[in-house]
């Protein structure tokens, strides 16, 4: 006879990011932008998305983005981090141009998840799916009935799954003349 053998559980951990963790934050979604995108696009088309992406400090402020640990060895490790916002800005690092920083109203207006990255190493391991799931209940208990995101190419296929719809492609011309494709997509609770 032969053993069957359970797949390995992987525990994940969230917690509310905080500003000392900005720096672990920034190390991480650049390593995620550089390797993560690979498959996706070109070197000067990954150079391009950078201008729309990084650390926005209001969803750290406004306590919605989440830090995705594991514990590797006797060490904690984060593995990922992302939220949702409550503020008008669809994407984008605190440089992103054409930011709106106001607060949406939950009765009008759609939150946004925001800003999701994974190490390299621990993609496909559920840990989009987790950030996802949060970022969804939290919208929903402040009151939000409608979520919307501005994903990346690579990022479009796991929100389809969680039954988002495209709403508009937008390209967007970075500094370097590469086209940067934004894809706006919608869910309602």
């Amino acid at each position: 006879m032969t053993r069957q053998e359970s797949p390995i559980q992987l525990a994940f951990h969230h917690r509310i990011a905080t500003s000392l963790d900005i720096p672990a934050i920034n190390d991480l979604m650049k390593i995620s932008i550089a390797e993560n995108m690979k498959p996706y696009l070109s070197a000067k088309e990954i150079e391009a998305a950078k201008e729309t992406m990084g650390v926005d400090k209001t969803l750290i402020e406004d306590g919605t983005y989440f830090i995705i640990e594991t514990t590797v060895g006797n060490k904690s490790l984060m593995v990922g981090c992302g939220g949702w916002g409550k503020r008008k800005t669809l994407y984008g690092g605190d440089y992103t141009a054409g930011r709106d920083d106001s607060l949406s109203d939950p009765t009008t207006d759609a939150a946004r998840i925001r800003a999701m990255y994974s190490l390299p190493a621990w993609t496909r391991k559920g840990i989009g799916s987790l950030l996802l799931k949060l970022g969804e209940e939290a919208a929903r208990n402040a009151g939000f009935n409608t979520i919307e995101l501005g994903s990346t190419i690579s990022g479009e296929a796991l929100y389809l799954k969680f039954g988002y719809k495209e709403v508009s492609r937008e390209t967007l011309i970075a500094n370097n003349g590469s086209g940067n494709l934004i894809i706006t997509m919608s869910k309602q609770f």
